[in-house]
């Protein structure tokens, strides 16, 4: 895995459960993780983990507390959050209990239908993004089989209810997701915010996923500070503990998704194409920003948050050249170059970016040669992948984002087994 492999391992879930708030509250680190409140009543519980760390969440829950779930509360739709319950299903069976309310916001259901209409494809590319940790021939989730709904939040409005001598309070705010809510316990001072704070820059811009709304994460975090919270639960990563702590934490997102919206913003008003705005945001990014722990690229990343303010207000044609409108096909067009200057050229040139160290344009050079050439047995086209294979894995290692690490490795894997099916090339 990528340098950053403890970050990781922190980030899903690898440490033990965490009891706090005069021992009512508990955290347990299941790949997404899962947040108790212990009342006379019962339970209310945020958020359920992924159906692979099912029995895990289940053995770590039930050696903490027998008691019932009364509420369960899904933060958001996403696979790692709301897919864990089967073996609670089969403790209220055996025990007759009555199944709990399930809380969760009306753009779940939409989620889910949507899930439901591209489940093959959802399970692709959640087995690309987290190919690193699961293997990709077992299935991520399903939302053929889910647990629904009871009680649905509408629109912007916020819901409270109480269980025992607590108060629950619950708040929606669009951030990683349209769908996303929070919980404040007034009385614990305790906040679950799902994936509105995890141990990492927010994960807004994914490569692979639909928009998410770095605004309204600003605002979503500017509300969380005036609870005043001791403790927050985050959606990946440990407990954040202490009024300033939190109040850092919080205090920093929110400013570094203002940032990031509202430069790109600026330069969207001065007429600027992506690529202009793009690396001129690389180079006025703050140091502070760079250095605070909890906006370490270890799952988002500021480069990607750019394209996420970016798409969030301009169409597909992102470069402002005419050529880009109606692209030939990318093999056509390195087809032609190969009849001006031959493989070897571009090889070469490619084998001299790399020793330079530019990776990223070497790469750009080996694709002429992968994309234009003829054959699939030719050596400068065998050597052309060897390279890109070499460049990828050398970027990967340095690489901190779990998800540009997955990217960059998968890439490498998929021209080694290509190779190795052409039976030119073994590798260990």
């Amino acid at each position: 895995m990528s340098s950053n492999s403890k970050d990781i391992e922190k980030f899903i879930g690898m440490f033990p459960p965490v009891t706090f708030a005069d021992g009512d509250c508990h955290m347990i680190g299941s790949f997404g993780n899962v947040g108790i409140v212990e009342t006379d009543e019962g339970l209310v519980v945020f958020d359920i983990t992924t159906r692979q760390y099912r029995n895990r969440l289940f053995r770590a829950f039930r050696a903490i507390t027998n008691k019932q779930i009364k509420y369960l509360v899904y933060s958001h739709g996403h696979f790692d959050h709301c897919f864990g319950f089967p073996p609670f299903l089969e403790e209220i069976k055996e025990k007759n209990w009555e199944l709990p309310q399930i809380i969760a916001h009306e753009k779940l259901i939409e989620r889910f239908k949507r899930y439901k209409e591209l489940d093959n494809y959802q399970n692709w590319i959640n087995s690309m993004q987290f190919a690193s940790i699961y293997d990709s021939n077992r299935r991520f989730t399903s939302t053929h089989e889910i647990l629904e709904p009871t009680i649905i939040i509408k629109g912007n409005e916020n819901y409270t209810f109480t269980l025992g001598d607590l108060t629950f309070e619950i708040f929606h705010d669009m951030g990683e997701t349209d769908d996303s809510i929070w919980m404040f316990v007034p009385e614990k001072k305790v906040i679950f915010t799902g994936d509105l704070m995890i141990s990492s820059y927010p994960n807004v811009g994914n490569p692979y996923k639909v928009q998410r709304y770095p605004k309204h994460w600003a605002l979503a975090m500017e509300k969380m500070l005036e609870k005043n919270a001791e403790y927050l639960v985050p959606g990946h990563g440990p407990l954040i503990e202490g009024k300033e702590r939190i109040k850092d934490v919080l205090s920093i997102t929110a400013e570094a998704m203002h940032f990031v919206h509202d430069e790109v913003v600026k330069r969207l008003n001065e007429g600027k194409w992506f690529e202009q705005i793009y690396h001129e945001m690389l180079e006025i990014y703050p140091e502070k920003f760079k250095k605070h722990y909890i906006l370490r690229p270890v799952y988002g990343s500021y480069e990607y948050a750019i394209h996420a303010v970016y798409r969030l207000y301009h169409g597909w044609y992102n470069t402002g050249n005419p050529t880009d409108l109606f692209p030939a096909k990318s093999s056509e067009i390195a087809k032609e170059f190969l009849k001006i200057n031959s493989e070897e050229q571009f090889l070469q040139h490619a084998k001299n970016l790399y020793e330079e160290g530019k990776l990223q344009l070497a790469l750009h050079f080996l694709d002429v040669i992968i994309k234009g050439n003829n054959s699939d047995y030719s050596d400068n086209l065998i050597e052309a992948y060897e390279l890109k294979i070499k460049i990828l894995k050398k970027k990967a290692r340095q690489e901190t984002s779990f998800i540009s690490f997955n990217i960059l490795n998968n890439g490498a894997n998929e021209i080694k087994d290509l190779l190795e099916n052409l039976g030119k090339k073994k590798f260990k």
